[in-house]
């Protein structure tokens, strides 16, 4: 046995983990060097708040990962036990033993990533296995369980993570993905029943599922704020996990976590990634991704750090919840608090909100040709823009609005992570009377020249700056120009002019010119 733990807990070149691929974009491997640097934050935290002890010397303290995967978290932290308990109990066979049986433990999500996990944690598959490193396990399970649930079908959603019945629904021996540290009404009981006992864990960590397949809707359902939820009624001491940072600003159905989150002064440490490449080489995940670390003993302002490929921001000391989105890059809150504390209308009071018109992006009822009593339809279908014409008694919902001035905006715009980015589409300009589908927003006024105007001041840096604080992801909504200030109409806007009524600093405008490139409404627009 000794020998078994010498090889397994020894380093790897090159790491097995490191090498696999991922299962889906749902459900993303964790690369063992991220792992290890949110390991480094639960070391460093503990040890603040326990007189400089060092978290891997404590045999007592029980860690959980509830949606393991790769197994790597309780790989790294299994082998960082080892190195620091063995002053406490010499013997490695010994020291092994405890830690695999006494101090950690994981809930597979589905059975394949369970025997991953296991053949990470214990060298075997199966805990009792001729090869597992561990030796006083009753079941093959160890301490990683997995076992496949089924939904609660209230109507056509799960009870507990709403997805939908058409698609998970599954035969027996498919994966249902009903995942059992959040299918449940009383947690405890559910470890409890697991591991045996009543389990207090001292620290939860891991890497959640993000979001399960529509059921014919346009967009996939959130999951990880469930698994974030679910732990924090364990009461542990400490919680971390990585997960999409579009909570900050946006999400289906996020809302209420989001204002949870950004209200819970235990929130101590949030690390973002703007370019979910930098943590997930390949994977593409709108918006990026974060970790936080939850400490049960914090109760102050959140140290926050960004870091965007080699550039790193912070930590910088913050509250997080002085607005009721979070301003991801501190840099911006300084140009923020300035236009904001002038108590300027939003120009939100003029911009329609989403299918104003009641029509959605591929609605197709309209006509190529004029014909008399019509009026013009804006859309964009597959990336393009294009005008059609339906007749105005087609127009049932917002009918006051057929006869006014607008400029249409695209309601999306990616154009990808990379920085300076152009953060909006380009306008247009439409005549009355006019119409649309829901791939714009419109910004409606009473003139020619009012409207020309506001398309200036729209192509401003300023401007689709302040819009900037609040998109993240491709969608700009109603709420997303909530802090841009309505303006005059009565001149051209430059960005030299908007500096100087807001006071923006020099060192300010550098900061917005790096983030925010120019907009030429002569060049072809990508939607």
């Amino acid at each position: 046995m000794s020998a078994r733990a010498n090889f397994t807990l020894r380093g790897r070149n090159p790491d097995v983990l490191t090498c696999i691929a991922n299962l889906s974009n749902d459900e993303v491997f964790t690369p063992p060097e991220f792992a290890n640097r949110m390991l480094d934050t639960l070391a460093e935290a503990w040890a603040a708040n326990h007189s400089g002890a060092k978290l891997w010397a404590d045999k007592t303290v029980k860690f959980l990962d509830p949606c393991t995967k790769s197994g790597v978290f309780l790989r790294e932290i299994t082998r960082r036990l080892t190195e620091g308990l063995a002053r406490e109990i010499p013997d490695l066979e010994q020291r092994v033993n405890h830690i695999l049986t006494k101090q950690v433990f994981g809930i597979g999500i589905t059975h394949l990533t369970s025997l991953l996990a296991r053949r990470s944690v214990y060298c075997s598959k199966h805990a009792k296995g001729e090869h597992s490193i561990a030796r006083s396990f009753a079941s093959d399970d160890g301490n990683i369980w997995f076992k496949r649930l089924k939904h609660t079908w209230d109507g056509d959603k799960c009870l507990y993570c709403g997805a939908g019945r058409s698609v998970f629904d599954r035969a027996a021996g498919l994966e249902t993905h009903a995942y059992a540290f959040i299918h449940t009404d009383n947690i405890n009981a559910r470890l409890a029943e697991l591991f045996g006992g009543n389990m207090q864990f001292d620290v939860i960590i891991g890497n959640p599922p993000y979001q399960l397949a529509s059921d014919g809707g346009t967009r996939d359902v959130p999951i990880y704020q469930h698994f974030v939820e679910q732990a924090k009624r364990l009461q542990p001491r400490f919680l971390a996990m990585v997960i999409p940072s579009r909570w900050m600003a946006s999400g289906l159905g996020l809302s209420e976590f989001r204002q949870t989150m950004l209200s819970d002064r235990r929130v101590r440490e949030l690390v973002d990634y703007p370019a979910a490449n930098d943590v997930f080489p390949g994977v593409e995940v709108k918006a990026g991704v974060c970790y936080f670390l939850w400490d049960a003993a914090h109760d102050g302002d959140c140290n926050v750090t960004t870091v965007r490929g080699s550039e790193v921001v912070g930590p910088i000391q913050r509250n997080l919840g002085e607005y009721d989105v979070f301003v991801r890059d501190a840099r911006a809150v300084s140009i923020l608090r300035k236009v904001v504390a002038r108590g300027e209308t939003s120009i939100n009071t003029i911009l329609a909100r989403d299918k104003e018109f009641g029509w959605t992006s591929n609605f197709d009822g309209f006509h190529g040709k004029e014909r008399s009593g019509d009026v013009p339809i804006y859309y964009i279908r597959t990336m393009k823009r294009g005008v059609g014409y339906i007749a105005r008694k087609e127009v049932t919902k917002s009918p006051h609005l057929i006869d006014t001035w607008k400029v249409f905006v695209p309601q999306a715009f990616n154009g990808g992570d990379a920085v300076p980015h152009q953060i909006l589409g380009k306008p247009l300009i439409a005549s009355s009377p006019s119409v649309c589908t829901q791939s714009f927003l419109f910004f409606n006024v009473g003139s020619r020249k009012a409207a020309e105007s506001l398309q200036s001041y729209y192509t401003t840096r300023f401007f689709r700056f302040l819009v900037s604080a609040r998109k993240i992801t491709q969608h700009a909504t109603h709420s997303t120009y909530v802090w841009v200030p309505l303006q005059a109409w009565d001149r051209t806007w430059t960005d030299e002019a908007l500096y100087s009524k807001y006071g923006i600093t020099r060192k300010e405008q550098e900061y917005i010119e790096s983030q925010v490139r120019a907009m030429n409404l002569g060049d072809d627009d990508d939607e």
